[in-house]
């Protein structure tokens, strides 16, 4: 299969808006419409459905590991199968189903994590969860789980294609969450659990 092929078959994996298609199933309301407006499970979860907000989350996760197992399974390097990780990851953000404006990418960057190597995501899942439990701030979590990840693929991995695109991905996740470091710097940010006005 063509490399070309692969990335794009693999953004197009990524694109597909979890969020919004497990909401319709919910009968909930669109998480664009409430909240920090983010179509992502954290802001599903405002909506008061702990089951759709895991839904969200598990459907948003599988697209990153997906599109990073489906690569190996195809016979494609290392790399190449953290490329077709970035494209999923590069397609939640700026998907095509939505106009290319899609959600943040933690999930999704979390299931590419888990593709590449178990260890790699273990280690920014529990950086994640240590900060979320601390702070009670989702945005906090990702950041610091973001910040983690290339430093713990140099650890981990130390091909320097790979912590170039765990690099990236950091950095776009970073980009995404401007204005939450905003609030957070206000005071404003809202806090797991909380529902939306």
């Amino acid at each position: 299969m063509n490399l070309l092929l692969l990335l794009a078959a693999a953004y197009l994996l990524g694109s597909v808006p979890f969020a919004i298609l497990v909401s319709r199933l919910f009968g909930l309301a669109d998480p664009r419409q409430y909240g920090s407006g983010n179509p992502g499970a954290t802001n599903v979860l405002r909506s008061g459905s702990k089951a759709a907000a895991l839904l969200t989350l598990v459907g948003d996760c599988l697209k990153g590991a997906a599109a990073v197992w489906a690569a190996q399974a195809l016979g494609f390097s290392a790399e190449e199968a953290a490329l077709a990780g970035l494209a999923a990851f590069f397609g939640h953000v700026f998907s095509l189903f939505l106009r290319f404006n899609g959600g943040k990418g933690v999930a999704t960057a979390l299931g590419v994590l888990l593709g590449i190597d178990p260890w790699l995501a273990f280690i920014c899942l529990f950086v994640w969860l240590a900060t979320a439990v601390l702070t009670r701030y989702s945005s906090a979590a990702a950041l610091a789980a973001a910040v983690s990840a290339p430093l713990a693929g140099y650890v981990l991995l130390g091909a320097p294609a790979l912590v170039a695109i765990l690099l990236l991905m950091a950095a776009v996740l970073v980009w995404r969450h401007a204005a939450n470091i905003r609030r957070l710097l206000a005071g404003t940010e809202g806090r797991i659990g909380g529902k939306s006005g």
